[in-house]
Parts: C-alpha cells; sequence; structure tokens
C-alpha cells in the first residue's frame, strides 16, 4: 500500500508498507512525482514498512527523480523524518548526503512528528 496524504501541521506522509499489492512501485513513483511538483513548505514523514525493494528500472526512475527534483525538493522541505524497520544511522547518513535539511531515523510514526514539528517554519 502506497499513500500520499498532507495535514494541517504542514506534514506531508509517504507511506509504503503493508498489505502489499502489485502496483505499489508505480504508486511509489508517483508519489514521488506528486511531492517534487509541490510548490509550498513542508515537513516530510517517510513510513517505509521494509519489506518490498524496488526494481532495476524502479530505483534508476527514483534517483533521477532525486537529480531532477533536488533544489526546489531541498528548499521546500524544512525537514524529514524516515520511519523503517532495520533502517541504520548509515542509511540516514545517504540521504543526509543528498538534502540540505535535517534528516532523523526514528522507531515510531509519534516519534517522526515531534521531531517534525521541531522544524516547522513559522508562518
Amino acid at each position: 500500500m502506497v499513500s500520499l496524504d498532507s495535514d494541517a501541521d504542514g506534514i506531508v506522509t509517504l507511506r509504503f508498507a503493508p498489505p502489499y499489492a502489485d502496483d505499489d512501485e508505480r504508486a511509489y513513483l508517483d508519489a514521488l512525482a506528486e511531492l517534487g511538483r509541490r510548490e509550498e513548505p513542508f515537513l516530510l514523514l517517510t513510513v517505509f514498512g521494509g519489506g518490498r525493494k524496488l526494481s532495476q528500472a524502479g530505483e534508476r526512475e527514483q534517483a533521477i527523480w532525486f537529480k531532477r527534483t533536488r533544489a526546489q525538493f531541498g528548499a521546500l522541505c524544512g525537514a524529514c523524518a524516515i520511519v523503517r524497520p532495520g533502517a541504520t544511522e548509515a542509511m540516514a547518513d545517504v540521504f543526509r548526503r543528498l538534502w540540505p535539511f535535517p534528516i532523523s531515523l526514528e522507531t515510531d510514526e509519534a516519534a517522526a512528528r515531534a521531531f517534525l514539528l521541531k522544524h516547522r517554519r513559522a508562518a
């Protein structure tokens, strides 16, 4: 299951978690494209179930998206919290090298939201 939702706190949640479906990879890549079209500041909460990997073509499309949207995404995203089973600081460090905003690896969504709210931009 892939979903992309926004809330009143300016948090955009990208969820890629069970139950998995055959079209999840396409839905995930479409969600990235939608994120790349955003024009207003936001905070990003990513929740990954850890049970699915992208195909080689999906990895390539994701890498192209990272390169294409890096400047705008970096300017608009105030922080990112990653919730993912088995995630390591080494994985978070990869994202820290890609993006200019604060990134935190969290064990649950409540901790992730707390991290993000500390980085909310004043209106």
